[in-house]
């Protein structure tokens, strides 16, 4: 089997991806390891940044986010007790982010690509990458006990942390930046509407807490923990308890509580390859960068990743720019480290580090004082919090300068 771009992973990037390039005729086949049932099972993110939301109406499939996502144009800080709102749309010039959770935009793709009849190979075992220097890449995989090579002309691999695309450059061609968080976050999901109408990111002395939802009738709550806790240590009431004590009490006061649907403890890292491509495989999403979940970019960041990768195979399949083709790992980490930049400082201006000294623990509560005190301070949060531009693959050359004759 041949196609122009052999995609790995069938989560939001890879069928993102596809669909942007089915969309433009360019011919695309997905692998994925394992089942439509197991990745729609995936609890993850749910703010979308403003370009994000611009790209999946791009693609297509931004009818049921139009309708059912919740607009929102700001966040609440918490701080000590004392809550400080965010204007996201004022401070900005009017961007917002929409609440729309992953699990809901991988199900819209998995239609839109069903519908039209794109090759999705689910339960693909033991994909393999080959000659992804050369200009003929090609993959083996296993599907229903058969082995299978597919012949393509690229290679994304979209396929998060521990695929098998980033494992297929050799290690010695990669440089890798990490940061372990010593805790984690521990997060449920229930049927419960929102304690408030925006989400709100409290810092307290017994740690960081976070209110968020997917709808107007489910809602997503987090509490930091030691990295080293248990989930099934937490029960619904132990879990509902924390929180209230870390929230304002007018918020604790009208939470309201109920037995939660999913319980689940994330680590927090920030990790970042580069380059984030070898030759004609490029690595895309959670391949090649994680980030902390308080800044809200996990999933944005991915969606960056294929619109930068979309814009240059388009370039290279109608207008033969090969040229381009070496700018994506430039153009992606410019962004990758700006949004690993933000996600750093959210996550240590509001969480309790475990043998932080007076000192420090004091500089983060001032800092954070200034920003939120400030409106460029509030401006610079904002601003990162909608998502900072995407950057043009081809931008327009600088005009020469014109040297008068007498200057010659």
């Amino acid at each position: 089997m041949h196609t122009q771009v052999a995609i790995i992973g069938a989560g939001p990037s890879g069928l993102l991806l596809g669909q942007l390039l089915q969309r433009a005729g360019i011919s695309n086949v997905i692998l994925e390891r394992q089942t439509p049932s197991y990745v729609l099972s995936r609890i993850r993110a749910g703010v979308l940044e403003q370009g994000m939301v611009e790209l999946l109406r791009k693609a297509g499939v931004h009818q049921r986010m139009d309708a059912e996502g919740l607009v929102h144009d700001g966040f609440e800080l918490a701080l000590g007790g004392r809550r400080v709102h965010i204007d996201l749309k004022g401070l900005t010039g009017g961007r917002t982010v929409m609440i729309y959770g992953q699990t809901e935009v991988t199900r819209d793709l998995m239609a839109a690509r069903e519908a039209v009849g794109a090759t999705t190979l689910y339960e693909a075992r033991n994909v393999q990458v080959h000659d992804p220097k050369g200009e003929h890449p090609w993959l083996t995989y296993e599907h229903d006990g058969q082995a299978h090579r597919l012949d393509c002309d690229f290679i994304a691999g979209c396929d998060g942390f521990h695929g098998v695309a980033r494992q297929s450059i050799p290690a010695d061609a990669l440089e890798i930046f990490e940061r372990v968080y010593p805790f984690g976050w521990l997060g449920i999901l229930a049927d419960t509407p929102p304690v408030n109408e925006e989400l709100v990111y409290a810092t307290h002395e017994r740690g960081f807490a976070l209110c968020s939802m997917r709808s107007a009738t489910r809602t997503r709550y987090y509490v930091q923990v030691d990295a080293n806790e248990k989930a099934e240590d937490w029960s619904d009431e132990r879990f509902w308890n924390e929180l209230k004590a870390r929230l304002p009490q007018e918020l604790a006061d009208k939470l309201v509580t109920g037995p939660s649907i999913e319980k689940s403890i994330a680590p927090l890292r920030s990790f970042v390859v580069e380059p984030m491509q070898y030759g004609r495989l490029f690595l895309v999403g959670d391949a090649a960068h994680i980030v902390p979940p308080t800044g809200a970019k996990g999933l944005n960041l991915a969606a960056s990743d294929v619109s930068t990768l979309f814009d240059i195979l388009l370039k290279v399949y109608r207008e033969g720019r090969t040229d381009l083709l070496a700018r994506y790992s430039q153009i992606c980490l410019r962004r990758v480290w700006k949004a690993e930049r933000f996600s750093w400082w959210m996550t240590s201006m509001l969480h309790r580090f475990p043998g932080a000294d007076a000192f420090s623990q004091r500089i983060a509560a001032t800092e954070l004082d200034y920003f939120v005190g400030s409106e460029a301070g509030r401006q610079t949060i904002a601003e990162n919090y909608v998502g900072l531009p995407y950057e043009a693959v081809d931008p327009l050359p600088t005009p020469e300068l014109q040297v008068p004759a007498h200057c010659a």
